[in-house]
């Protein structure tokens, strides 16, 4: 699991050999795409992060599922959904999200801005203004998580932030560190990453502190409350084992098995999934 910063920077040479470029340009490689992402939970001390690599091609709905399933979170594959998200597009002025009643406002905006403008005129100056910053946030285009892949935005700005959970409002910082060629599952894997991360409805990063103060400290008069509260919200600690178990099941693209080392499906040997793991 360890020791990838160590070969980050052989990762992100590997777009800069020329051996490898003239192979692209006589179409020699024809490898799935994949990106080496790093995950960090902001506000969180010490920080919350996981390094993730995943096939090229997913939906922003399958980067949603990842981060949920790489920390506690309980709104990713296979769950319906559990809060509403949002991935700030800055850089597009766009916002990708399952806030249906957004997408909703946005859409009714474009076809009757006319409207809108008119409705201006008969406000008070004071709700005037109120309206007018209404409708600045309404003229942010508004797309759905399914319908828009993540690989244009990413390889461009290298960087994508995410906000899960209006009330708790937990935001994510998603890096770009590196474009690879030779991870041939078509599924996400963990490969490194630090700390615990915090429960659903939890309160937020001062609320998971106090929490964990708490939890951590069977003579606090809140310690069996929120023991309690850590059954019931399946608060996990840091486990990487379980995390790719269950990222083995966002499979999105296929699994070239003929490039990987093993034996009736079972890994013998790979540079990201390690050895003598069951395949699926």
């Amino acid at each position: 699991m360890g020791n990838l910063d160590d070969r980050m920077e052989g990762y992100k040479s590997c777009e800069n050999d020329l051996g490898y470029r003239a192979r692209i340009a006589h179409g020699e490689e024809n490898r799935v795409k994949s990106y080496i992402i790093r995950i960090e939970l902001e506000g969180s001390n010490p920080l919350i992060w996981r390094r993730v690599v995943m096939p090229a091609g997913a939906t922003y709905k399958r980067l949603h599922d990842v981060i949920q399933n790489v920390t506690n979170f309980q709104g990713g594959y296979p769950s319906d959904g559990y809060h509403l998200y949002t991935f700030g597009l800055e850089e597009e002025n766009r916002v990708v999200t399952n806030d249906d009643e957004w997408f909703l406002e946005h859409q009714d905006y474009r076809k009757n801005k006319k409207r809108y403008a008119e409705r201006l005129k008969t406000l008070s100056p004071k709700l005037a203004k109120i309206e007018r910053e209404y409708q600045q946030r309404l003229q942010v285009s508004v797309r759905k998580p399914s319908g828009l892949k993540i690989d244009k935005y990413l390889e461009t700005h290298q960087m994508i932030r995410y906000n899960y959970d209006f009330g708790d409002n937990w935001w994510f910082t998603v890096h770009l560190e590196a474009v690879v060629h030779d991870y041939y599952f078509g599924f996400p894997t963990l490969l490194d990453g630090a700390e615990t991360a915090p429960p659903e409805d939890v309160g937020g990063i001062h609320g998971y502190y106090t929490f964990l103060e708490a939890l951590q400290d069977e003579e606090h008069p809140d310690y069996e409350r929120m023991s309690n509260f850590s059954e019931f919200v399946d608060y996990r600690e840091y486990d990487p084992e379980f995390i790719n178990f269950m990222l083995k099941a966002i499979q999105y693209q296929k699994t070239q098995w003929d490039k990987i080392k093993h034996k009736n499906y079972v890994i013998l040997e790979d540079k990201y999934r390690g050895k003598q793991e069951s395949g699926t």
